[in-house]
């Protein structure tokens, strides 16, 4: 197009439209006017993110080992005997055992909480569905993927699906600022609620103002009514500040999440609930403290030094 000066004003016209439609849809939150566009685009662009991905990553096509891995405690077996398949065939470059590790921690994870999980690749970041802090991932509605499922990984609490495709989902993280779970603290059964801040720590509402709560403390997701859209005892992350309590209703903590959102590849989605409350079960073991060495030094007298009761 020539740079002319109706080209100029086209373009200052389509960026108008561009950022009243952002304002709108972020304004509008899950009840948004234009939720449909965005549904139809996942419908259309779903098939060619996921194939890219496909063509790009070879390794991808294994992750379909786990895709159908739903089921509890008496799927465990079977879970284990795909991820043994995979390890046949993935390989033993650093990338592919990166990924390995990663799929031992989710069944793991899976096993411990008793979540029947539907195993996805992240294929796609950013801003594709709005301006917030999502990700697509290859399995949709012919996967058995639904809207409000919980998404995890080996870590921790991933996020919740939001938008659904036939073959592709979107997953609104954990730490987006419209993002809001239950919360329960670990041992104390202390409940709240955490909202994502970005970058920054999750910000935790506690109903208890007065409750006694220290650096260190951890936390899992409290889970919903019908488990929609979040399972129980899902790991959330580990208080880092806790703000004096100053008389208010409640209590705010601040919880560095144990996910990583920058580095997600491999997640599962829990397609079945657990049959009961996994409660901390599926927490990972406490670091242990390491011991400070303590030095006892002891004063040896020197040979010139004065004995008591001797005469000099």
């Amino acid at each position: 197009m020539r740079d002319t000066r109706e080209s100029r004003l086209l373009l200052v016209l389509l960026i108008a439209i561009a950022f009243a439609l952002i304002t709108v849809d972020i304004r509008g939150g899950q009840d948004s006017p234009v939720d449909g566009a965005r549904q139809a685009a996942a419908t259309v662009f779903g098939p060619i993110e996921n194939g890219v991905s496909s063509a790009v990553d070879p390794v991808g096509n294994a992750i379909s080992a786990v895709r159908d891995s739903g089921g509890r405690h008496d799927r465990i077996a079977q879970l284990e005997h795909d991820n043994a398949a995979l390890k046949a065939r993935l390989g033993s470059n650093d990338r592919n055992r990166s990924r390995l590790k990663q799929l031992d921690k989710m069944i793991k994870v899976a096993g411990e909480g008793q979540y029947g999980i539907k195993g996805a690749e992240v294929i796609a970041i950013g801003a594709a569905q709005g301006f917030s802090w999502t990700v697509t991932i290859d399995v949709g509605a012919n996967d058995g993927i639904q809207r409000d499922m919980t998404v995890l990984n080996g870590d921790g609490l991933v996020g919740r699906v939001t938008t659904v495709g036939p073959d592709t989902a979107t997953v609104l993280l954990a730490n987006d600022p419209d993002f809001t779970v239950g919360t329960r603290m670990e041992s104390t059964d202390e409940l709240g609620f955490a909202s994502g801040q970005g970058d920054r720590p999750l910000r935790v509402e506690l109903l208890n103002a007065k409750a006694k709560i220290k650096k260190g403390d951890r936390l899992v997701t409290f889970g919903s009514q019908a488990d929609k859209p979040f399972v129980p005892g899902v790991p959330v992350g580990v208080v880092s500040r806790v703000d004096p309590s100053g008389g208010d209703l409640t209590r705010t903590i601040y919880v560095t999440p144990f996910v990583s959102f920058t580095r997600l590849d491999i997640v599962g989605v829990v397609v079945a609930a657990p049959k009961s409350d996994p409660r901390d079960t599926v927490l990972p073991p406490k670091p242990r403290p390491t011991p400070t060495p303590t030095v006892t030094v002891t004063v040896t007298p020197s040979a010139s030094a004065p004995v008591l009761g001797q005469q000099q």
